[in-house]
């Protein structure tokens, strides 16, 4: 979910924490707090751990809540390989209250009577938003048209026209009915937002509606059970504790396939050189015949050490080209990745 709405008055500033321990590359398991913007905690989380390399994985709203993924390192170069995992979300959908920003901090558009909308008749409503839907990002959202951030013509009192995008609700379930409000549990992909979804639920209904409050309880791997917030991490990480849930970038990489590179593919590897089918050990030639050409595969070596991520080749008899070399330097042994 992406946005531009109002930022409480509580922004963060870059501090280190005596004694918080550089932190190694990885994915860390973050619970963002409300009023922070995901740009906030980066910054906030770039002092503590010391380290200059610091993104996220996925924007969150400033007045939403919950698992925020933390790139540290060189984690920050294979952000573009975690767009594939999906993303859970719990959500209040408040019926009856349109608002120009799709959401709670907007300002109110139109009132309607929800009175003939029962829980049977949201339930039964429900199916039609599950599965592929073309999603049209809202006025109040920072995808760009013609290079500038929509909520920034927003803000002028512009409207512009936008394209619909394809997006997938996995699932979508009615968790209660309590007046006006209803608890929904949402699983879907990347670039969907929620506060569109409630939104086109309250048209759907005859009523209008809008998102009041939303919690993002899980992305891939990460669950906001086992997530962090921000000062927790510093107070861990004072005491000499481990800060909370990371994931190595081998263990951020899983969903992609494995080849083996030997000695010398090793040694081509640290020198960003494309490895030939005879650089590589066993079923390799099998791994990527049953991958599209130009899919993303992970690279290590016979040890289990990550060196990189290669391209699958055009054709069999081709060399697999590198994408990103995560080894350290030419000719030193790969670090173990730490164990979250």
């Amino acid at each position: 979910m992406a946005g531009a709405v109002a930022v409480s008055a509580r922004r963060p500033v870059a501090e280190r924490v005596p004694g918080l321990p550089l932190a190694s590359d990885g994915v860390l398991n973050v619970r963002k707090e409300r009023g922070w913007t995901s740009h906030d905690v980066v910054a906030k989380l770039r002092g503590l751990l010391r380290q200059a390399k610091v993104g996220h994985a996925g924007t969150l709203d400033p007045e939403a809540t919950g698992v925020l993924p933390i790139l540290v390192g060189k984690a920050t170069r294979i952000a573009e390989y975690l767009l594939s995992w999906d993303k859970e979300y719990q959500a209040v959908l408040r019926l009856g209250e349109t608002t120009d920003t799709q959401d709670a901090s907007g300002t109110r558009l139109q009132t309607r009577p929800v009175d003939g909308v029962t829980e049977q008749v949201i339930r039964e409503i429900l199916p039609r938003f599950q599965g592929s839907l073309r999603q049209t990002p809202p006025m109040y959202s920072a995808v760009k048209v013609g290079g500038m951030p929509l909520y920034k013509a927003a803000r002028a009192g512009r409207t512009v026209e936008r394209q619909a995008r394809e997006v997938m609700i996995h699932q979508l379930d009615c968790l209660k009915v309590a007046g006006p409000d209803v608890w929904l549990r949402i699983v879907c992909s990347k670039g969907t937002y929620v506060r569109t979804l409630c939104a086109d639920i309250g048209e759907a209904l005859g009523v209008g509606g809008h998102l009041l409050t939303l919690e993002r309880t899980r992305v891939g791997p990460l669950s906001v059970e086992r997530a962090s917030t921000v000062e927790e991490i510093a107070r861990r990480g004072s005491a000499g504790e481990l800060i909370g849930q990371r994931l190595s970038l081998d263990e951020a990489l899983t969903h992609l396939p494995t080849v083996i590179a030997g000695r010398a593919g090793r040694e081509k590897v640290t020198h960003g050189m494309p490895l030939a089918p005879a650089d590589l050990l066993g079923d390799a030639e099998a791994v990527l015949q049953h991958q599209s050409p130009g899919s993303p595969v992970r690279v290590k070596d016979d040890a289990g050490h990550l060196l990189a991520i290669g391209r699958v080749p055009d054709h069999r008899a081709g060399a697999l080209a590198l994408a990103k070399v995560l080894v350290e330097t030419s000719g030193a042994d790969p670090a173990p990745e730490d164990e979250s």
